[in-house]
């Protein structure tokens, strides 16, 4: 076994062949031997050296020397076994979610978080890329849940913290605490279905009712026993809207598409992390939607596939929350230089109950 070795390469035109066969009759070690287009290289040892030099200038070939593994050291190194498996493990490790932080003062709210994550599977060791969408893991944690007006994410490589937004107070009891009333008509409109919460029905499903009218009492007979109660709830029904408007005939819009994720690769001995969190993030994850901005113009033949959902949207953001429009029809539209107005009816359904005060003279007295 030869301790220390050396790589050698002879070429030139003399007899490469001639000293060749003088090494191995001499028994001088020689390891990886190749002879490519009269060019031998091979490794041998200090004993081998000595044979060399003395007979190269003899057989006329040119040697070079150099200490085998000096060049290649570091190669060695990145090429070992272990170096593997060091860089494999951060890199696979890379893939997953590792921590899960919220970030509350309020220990209930950051238990009822919890909770909903482990529920929808957000917890640590989760592939990265089987992870919903900002918006969906945001539906899903203010699900009945009044206290949150808003959630947002912070994502650094492996680890992810939940900032939930708290409501303002709410001002129910205001409502809670008033007078007793009644549940009149807002508008006329055909009911369709009734949710009370106190109080008697008035009216009934299918009747037509016009504004003004007693949809739910808060006045309760029993016999000769009368007891004031108030009524509280919701009444809704179908009625007719008429709508009008006037928009600009060039109508600039924003579209927000589908989210965009850039992967970044870095190597180990790369990474700048301040916080000094293990495992080192492989790959940096920028997420970012995807927006189109444009102008386009309204035409005749648009009505129905442009300007009434235009409108449609206009109408529930402005007045109705909770309404749904069930039908339209266009009465008129008018196109001109610059502007598009007209007319339409929509039908709507929605809550058209709203509170009176039972006058005091109808209150049992003693």
């Amino acid at each position: 076994m030869m301790r220390k070795r050396f790589e050698v390469k002879l070429s030139g035109d003399g007899n490469l062949p001639g000293l060749l066969t003088k090494l191995i009759t001499t028994r001088t070690k020689i390891a990886s031997l190749s002879v490519v287009d009269g060019v031998a290289r091979f490794q041998t040892d200090r004993n081998g050296l000595r044979v060399i030099r003395r007979n190269r200038r003899h057989y006329r070939l040119k040697a070079e020397i150099k200490v085998a593994g000096i060049e290649s050291g570091s190669n060695r190194i990145f090429s070992s076994k272990r170096f593997l498996i060091a860089c494999l493990i951060p890199f696979g490790a890379s893939f997953f979610l590792w921590t899960v932080d919220i970030e509350s003062n309020i220990p209930e709210v950051v238990d009822r978080i919890d909770k909903k994550l482990d529920k929808i599977s957000i917890v640590p060791l989760k592939p990265l890329a089987s992870i919903p969408d900002e918006g969906e893991i945001r539906r899903e944690l203010m699900l009945d849940d009044p206290a949150l007006s808003w959630v947002r994410f912070e994502r650094v490589g492996t680890s992810l913290t939940v900032i939930p937004m708290l409501s303002p107070p709410s001002n129910d009891k205001i409502e809670k605490d008033g007078p007793p009333s009644d549940l009149v008509a807002r508008t006329g409109g055909v009911i369709t279905r009734f949710e009370l919460k106190k109080g008697e029905r008035v009216g009934r499903v299918h009747q037509t009712v016009k504004e003004g009218d007693v949809l739910a009492t808060g006045i309760l007979e029993q016999g000769d026993k009368t007891t004031i109660v108030g009524a509280d709830g919701a009444v809704y029904a179908d009625y007719w809207v008429e709508y009008s408007f006037s928009l600009p005939k060039k109508i600039d819009f924003q579209l927000q598409g589908e989210e965009i994720v850039d992967y970044t690769f870095k190597l180990p001995w790369d990474q700048q992390d301040e916080t000094g969190r293990f495992p080192w993030s492989f790959v940096k994850t920028d997420r970012y939607m995807k927006e189109t901005a444009g102008q386009f113009e309204l035409k005749k033949g648009m009505e129905e596939t442009v300007l009434i959902p235009l409108l449609k949207n206009k109408l529930l953001s402005d007045s109705f929350s909770k309404a749904i429009i069930l039908d339209e029809k266009v009465l008129h539209v008018t196109f001109d230089n610059d502007k598009v107005s007209g007319t339409i009816l929509f039908l709507i359904n929605d809550n058209i109950a709203v509170k009176r005060l039972i006058p005091k003279e109808t209150e049992p007295i003693g």
